[in-house]
């Protein structure tokens, strides 16, 4: 199975019941005012998803090059972690990566579209620990590690996603829709002219 199909299906897998249990209390998270938003503190295991879902497992996670998720201590559940604490939409696997395997404790919100029936509960994971630490971690390693591994980049203007060597590779392979040149100018031909 496809990685693009793994993590649909996780998404699919993770509709959170309407009996799910609540995960609030003790939680210190921030909440970002989003609709359906709800704060979630628990212990879990730090997974590879695709490991989890596939049986496609690397070891030591992917070297922090796969997607990581929470196999929840409650209840079982795979809980798939949209993204950390920074203000960027940038995921939660550099977060997660230290921690690999390990039993943790984290705190967060978790968001769902009520509006559509069977919308999965995402993570946004803002605090972690091992289980059985006094110090959380804030989740924000992110920056700190995109600018390290792209020091000539960190002072060129603009959005970390314009000028990410991953993303403008995939770019100019497979165009802005990632369907190639011809789609790309298709469809700013009718949109946008």
């Amino acid at each position: 199975m496809r990685p693009a199909n793994l993590i649909a299906a996780a998404l699919i897998a993770l509709a959170a019941p309407a009996h799910a249990a609540d995960f609030s209390e003790g939680s210190e998270a921030k909440e970002w005012g989003l609709a359906g938003e709800e704060k979630a503190r628990f212990a879990a295991k730090v997974v590879d998803v695709l490991c989890e879902l596939g049986g496609d497992c690397a070891a030591n996670c992917g070297d922090n090059r796969r997607q990581l998720g929470l196999l929840r201590d409650a209840d079982g559940a795979l809980v798939y972690v949209l993204k950390n604490r920074q203000a960027a939409f940038t995921g939660a696997a550099t977060d997660l990566y230290p921690f690999c395997g390990k039993d943790v404790e984290v705190d967060g919100v978790t968001v769902q579209n009520e509006d559509i029936p069977g919308a999965p509960k995402l993570y946004m994971v803002q605090l972690i620990r091992e289980q059985g630490a006094a110090e959380w971690t804030k989740t924000s390693r992110w920056t700190k590690e995109w600018n390290k591994a792209n020091p000539d980049l960190k002072k060129v203007k603009g959005p970390w996603f314009r000028k990410d060597p991953r993303v403008t590779a995939a770019i100019a392979a497979d165009g802005y829709l990632g369907l190639g040149a011809e789609a790309d100018a298709a469809f700013i031909e009718y949109y946008f002219e």
